[in-house]
């Protein structure tokens, strides 16, 4: 079991974290900013687009179960990566369509990207490769769709169609109890 990480942003991350922790291998996803040049920054600030910090997540997952290059595609398939700095009703630099690939990863993130466009032609993807500086969201946006985001109406209305989407699309990449 090799453990690695990747960092991806598409949009809002409780959607992003609710569509990985459904994903073979993935044992830990944690929401947080990336990206920007604000040290630390919380919630509140990173919404207001200011901080140039995306919302994204880290994954945790096993290789052996999915391959970097797998997990990416994963990640491709279920956001929209054509909308530049936003998904759906989420607009602003803050909600974009980014990789931020860790040591050893870039070449693998450039060629994701590559074969997102190659496989949808007029549908050319506005996805970035960045660089930054982690930083763990707040605890209550941890694990937020299995928590308050069965409650909240905004999350009803966006998280469903994309795990629909991994369920349709990547089916062979879902957990057994997902």
């Amino acid at each position: 079991m090799a453990q690695q990480q990747a960092i991806v942003a598409g949009g809002c991350f409780w959607c992003t974290e609710a569509v990985m922790k459904d994903v073979i291998g993935v044992s830990e996803v944690e929401s947080g900013y990336i990206g920007g040049d604000k040290p630390d920054p919380t919630y509140k600030e990173v919404c207001t687009g200011n901080t140039g910090h995306a919302e994204g997540v880290r994954v945790t997952f096993d290789d052996a179960q999915i391959s970097l290059e797998q997990l990416f595609d994963v990640f491709m398939g279920t956001h929209d990566p054509t909308q530049l700095n936003r998904q759906g009703n989420d607009v602003g630099t803050q909600y974009r369509s980014a990789i931020f690939p860790l040591e050893g990863q870039e070449e693998e993130a450039r060629a994701a990207i590559a074969r997102w466009n190659a496989e949808h032609p007029g549908q050319e993807a506005v996805t970035t490769i960045e660089t930054g500086t982690w930083y763990p969201a707040e605890d209550y946006h941890q694990e937020y769709w299995e928590g308050e985001g069965q409650r909240n109406p905004y999350c009803q209305a966006v998280i469903p169609p994309k795990l629909m989407k991994l369920r349709r699309s990547f089916q062979k990449y879902l957990k057994a109890d997902a």
